[in-house]
């Protein structure tokens, strides 16, 4: 599975990923408790694939930043959590993301970066960062 079949949606709690899709919408299952609930195309959703972060040069894919947290975190979950002071919250994403754009990423922004990140790595789809890098660089060659 890859980062294009999980996504966040508004007002919903957690990372969800498609299971099948219907005439209105689609049916997504939560990673947190596995329970399935029917989306329908009016829904704010967002996939992980198209989210970014900003910096002051350039937008950072997020499977790119999830990618930093996982080698500075060595494959674990993060040694801070979502719930922490804006400051400790804003120290540890400059430790990720040394150039991110203060005045454009919110520290609501990093705790779901951080919440995301440990969802994933609780449900073992790290490894998806690694499939979906070599997957791109046998495209290239």
């Amino acid at each position: 599975m890859s980062l294009d079949h999980i996504l966040a949606i508004a007002q919903k709690p957690g990372l969800f990923k498609i299971v099948t899709q219907t005439r209105g919408g689609f049916i997504a299952e939560s990673l947190l408790d596995r329970k399935r609930i029917s989306v329908n195309m009016r829904s704010n959703v967002s996939l992980l694939s198209e989210i970014a972060i900003y910096t002051l040069t350039e937008e950072v894919p997020l499977k790119e930043v999830f990618q930093k947290i996982k080698e500075k975190e060595n494959g674990n979950v993060t040694s801070i959590g979502h719930k922490e002071s804006k400051d400790k919250l804003e120290e540890y994403f400059f430790s990720i993301l040394p150039d991110y754009d203060e005045d454009r990423v919110y520290p609501s922004d990093i705790k779901k970066v951080i919440r995301w990140y440990n969802i994933l790595q609780s449900n073992a789809l790290l490894e998806v960062l690694d499939t979906d890098d070599k997957a791109h660089s046998d495209e290239e060659e």
